[in-house]
């Protein structure tokens, strides 16, 4: 294990939160050359029968529809999270996409990689919208097996994310 990298997870979804979390992890935990980590951005992908709960005539034809629009927006999201690397000159960087719930990919992949740090960014949801959704940041901060770091995005910020 001498001379193996620490390795990072960073849980990307497809929101500004979460791309602004990934400019300020690149910026301040990963140096382009010779950093002591390596960066593996994960994404979760939803199963369409997990958004639509639909049966009868028609269903697999929406499924199939749903199917490929979560297929389109996972290629995008890491898409924007392959340029954003580039343009900050990080290359020691893995990208994977896993079908499942954004709570146990995370997790998974913690445990799957021997992750040192896990980090995402924060909607900034409030408590009410918190406890209706649910926070992927708050479970993993309870069940990932490694420091969890949630970057949240200031209301004021200098940052520039690739969506600008």
């Amino acid at each position: 294990m001498g001379d193996e990298k620490q390795v990072i997870i960073f849980a990307l979804d497809d929101s500004d939160h979460s791309f602004y979390a990934l400019e300020w992890t690149l910026e301040q935990l990963i140096i382009p050359t010779g950093s002591v980590f390596k960066l593996l951005i994960i994404h979760a992908r939803t199963s369409p029968s997990g958004i639509i709960g639909l049966a009868g005539p028609g269903a697999s034809d929406v499924l199939d529809a749903v199917e490929a629009d979560l297929k389109r927006t996972a290629t995008q999201v890491m898409e924007k999270a392959k340029d954003l690397c580039s343009q900050k000159g990080v290359k020691d960087v893995e990208f994977d996409v896993q079908d499942g719930d954004a709570r146990n990919v995370a997790c998974d992949a913690v445990d799957r990689h021997h992750a040192s740090l896990l980090v995402l960014g924060s909607h900034g949801y409030g408590s009410f919208k918190r406890a209706v959704l649910g926070s992927v940041s708050d479970y993993c901060s309870h069940h990932a097996n490694c420091s969890v770091m949630i970057v949240k995005k200031p209301k004021c910020t200098k940052l520039h994310t690739a969506a600008n």
